[in-house]
């Protein structure tokens, strides 16, 4: 099977290091990745980054090339001239003083973001955190906008908007809210306790306002025990009935990175990789996210790969072609500017222009 002819490619993994091995190459070349993503790791400088990635897009044009890269603490490529970008906070902090430059400084980091990370050819960031600032949670903390729904959808808007400005998709994460809790799901299972009435009236209330805006969503790895036993990237009510049916959204969803042992705990079982992938599917997930399962010695990813062809072959999953349309309609429609034609642009020279120092 080619990567043209494939019917979905649900699989979003990672290279080991700054260039392609063989095992790279062998993964990438399979018909169900569908995409790669980015750590600081894969990063030396801009010349390497871009050979990376024109590599990768020589194996596999369809491809999406990912990374995390919201500004502040987690922004993955942070010299050889790329901004560093400030936290949302600081945007949510401005918006107190002057709420309509807080928007256009939103809509300046989306479109230098967008920028700069496309001139190195990668496709895609997992970018707005739509997650409430209650000042509990360590891991979200000040990648939130702000505690109130109202600014942080209107800040989320414009920030995807900058990112449109340079051709790129967005991903609202962490739906339907991980602000609230303390446990970082990275290494434990966070549990929000509220009604499913009080998370819809506030948490989730960006993603309501943000239907037409989003191209993607990313599901929490937290528990709402008065909604669903299982963490919302496990969870058809939270995916299938409140996500697209209630509030109509009909974008990608990604489940996030199901190597976090804690995301793997379902309804008091750890899943395997596969098992997990699978049952992100079968919630609603459209993509499945596996990071840092390249490096070493590592043979989770091929046996992920086998898992899912061995699981095609027995019925118990099949491709979804609606899934694959909503991973290309990710893709970037236009090319990118290179390096040098983006530091001429006036639109980016602007929006850099308009950046909080850091």
């Amino acid at each position: 099977m080619t990567a043209n002819n494939v019917l979905h490619a649900p699989l979003i993994i990672d290279v080991a290091g700054t260039e392609l091995n063989a095992a790279d190459r062998r993964r990438l070349a399979h018909p169900l990745v569908g995409g790669v993503i980015h750590f600081a790791r894969n990063w030396q400088d801009r010349a390497q980054m871009s050979a990376l990635n024109a590599e990768i897009k020589a194996l596999r044009p369809d491809i999406l090339i990912c990374v995390d890269h919201e500004g502040g603490r987690v922004q993955r490529f942070r010299s050889d001239g790329f901004t560093r970008l400030p936290s949302m906070r600081v945007l949510g902090e401005l918006w107190l003083s002057e709420p309509l430059r807080a928007a256009q400084v939103a809509v300046a980091c989306g479109h230098v973001l967008a920028g700069e990370l496309r001139a190195c050819g990668v496709d895609f960031s997992f970018t707005p955190v739509l997650d409430l600032d209650y000042g509990e949670s360590s891991v979200i903390g000040d990648r939130s906008f702000h505690r109130d729904p109202r600014v942080v959808a209107l800040l989320a808007r414009s920030l995807a908007h900058g990112l449109l400005q340079a051709g790129m998709a967005n991903c609202g994460k962490h739906f339907p809210g991980h602000g609230f809790v303390k446990a970082d799901s990275h290494v434990a299972i966070p549990i929000d306790r509220r009604s499913l009435k009080a998370i819809l009236a506030d948490d989730a209330r960006p993603y309501d306002w943000l239907n037409g805006t989003l191209g993607a969503v990313m599901p929490a790895h937290v528990i709402y025990p008065k909604v669903d036993a299982r963490p919302a990237g496990f969870s058809s009510k939270w995916l299938q009935q409140i996500l697209r049916a209630k509030l109509g959204f009909d974008g990608a969803v990604f489940s996030d990175d199901l190597s976090m042992e804690a995301a793997r705990h379902i309804e008091g079982e750890l899943l395997s990789y596969t098992e997990a992938a699978l049952a992100a599917l079968e919630a609603g997930c459209d993509l499945a996210l596996l990071c840092n399962q390249s490096v070493g010695e590592s043979t989770v990813l091929d046996e992920v790969l086998d898992g899912f062809a061995a699981a095609r072959r027995s019925g118990r999953w099949q491709p979804d072609a609606a899934s694959e349309a909503r991973r290309r309609s990710l893709l970037p429609r236009a090319p990118a500017l290179d390096w040098g034609a983006l530091m001429q642009s006036p639109a980016y020279r602007r929006a850099a222009a308009m950046l909080p120092r850091p």
